[in-house]
């Protein structure tokens, strides 16, 4: 028997499912493990169920349901404005589709800012209600930290740019360039994996400070726009499949240009409608079946 599962699909027979029975469920031991053993990990954003699903069977490592959903799904300038309802409405979708990597959800802004009492009841939500098995914050907030780790509450840390802190930062800027902020973000690593954090995400920072930080802590960093020195490496769904066009940033490699092939295919689909090519007699159904039932008329099948 085949270990590729199969789904029937309009106009198609089936479409294949890459699979791999071998590849365990991740686990914060495992993620551990890898660190040691130098492997790299692979984090891919997702934000509902068939991007979970596709990051999912592709192999990432783990897939964080990212507060950018308020700039690439939702619209928005920024990431400022996304709400816990919101956030845990795409966590849910994420989690029926990712089976094996370790789903993480981003606390937004203003869910963990007032202190550790409200951030433990926001993720508890994320974990209870969403199905995240795990949560991420931005900022040095080592209080935070340990107090979700108090509350069994696995937490994935952030330094560097923190979108969230846009407005003190004064834009997107690479950190940690002068030797006081290379320091600070050095030291609140420590605190961060003293506190309880899992991992770390380091963004926007120059390569040596990440390689540095890399090599004094026990937890594993991943990186995003941080240079190859970082135990792992995320990257927006939908920047590294060309799906969001309006900004590049220089850490971005594109794997795809899904947002100008979606364009040009439905325009393709306009155009047939409009020429009255689309649908086609085999892309339509028949009459005069005298009420047979779909099981016994092919002709009545909605699928195959």
């Amino acid at each position: 028997m085949s270990s590729h599962p199969t789904v029937p699909t309009p106009g198609h027979s089936s479409v294949r499912i890459p699979h791999d029975p071998g590849r365990l469920p991740m686990t914060l031991p495992l993620l551990a493990e890898k660190k040691r053993l130098g492997e790299p990990l692979v984090m891919v954003t997702a934000y509902d169920y068939p991007q979970g699903r596709t990051a999912d069977v592709a192999g990432a490592d783990i897939v964080l349901v990212g507060d950018s959903l308020a700039m690439v799904v939702l619209g928005h300038p920024d990431t400022l404005s996304v709400t816990m309802d919101e956030m845990l409405h795409h966590v849910r979708a994420a989690r029926r589709g990712v089976k094996r990597a370790l789903l993480v959800a981003d606390m937004p802004y203003g869910s963990f800012h007032l202190g550790a009492q409200q951030a433990v009841a926001n993720a508890l939500r994320f974990v209870k209600e969403g199905g995240a098995q795990a949560v991420k914050i931005e900022g040095a907030r080592p209080d935070v930290v340990a107090a979700l780790a108090a509350a069994e509450v696995p937490v994935m840390a952030h330094l560097g740019l923190t979108p969230q802190s846009l407005h003190r930062l004064g834009g997107y800027k690479v950190q940690g360039r002068e030797e006081a902020a290379h320091q600070a973000i050095l030291a609140a690593a420590l605190e961060l994996e003293a506190a309880g954090a899992f991992s770390l995400v380091l963004e926007c920072v120059p390569t040596q400070l990440a390689g540095e930080v890399s090599d004094r802590l026990a937890i594993p960093t991943i990186g995003i726009g941080a240079g190859a020195g970082c135990d792992g490496q995320v990257l927006v769904y939908h920047d590294l499949l060309g799906l969001e066009e309006r900004i590049a940033p220089r850490f971005v490699r594109r794997y795809a240009e899904l947002g100008r092939e979606s364009r040009e295919q439905i325009e393709r689909f306009a155009a047939d409608v409009r020429g009255r090519r689309f649908p086609s007699a085999q892309e339509s159904y028949g009459g005069g079946s005298g009420g047979a039932r779909p099981a016994e008329d092919a002709a009545q099948r909605i699928y195959g």
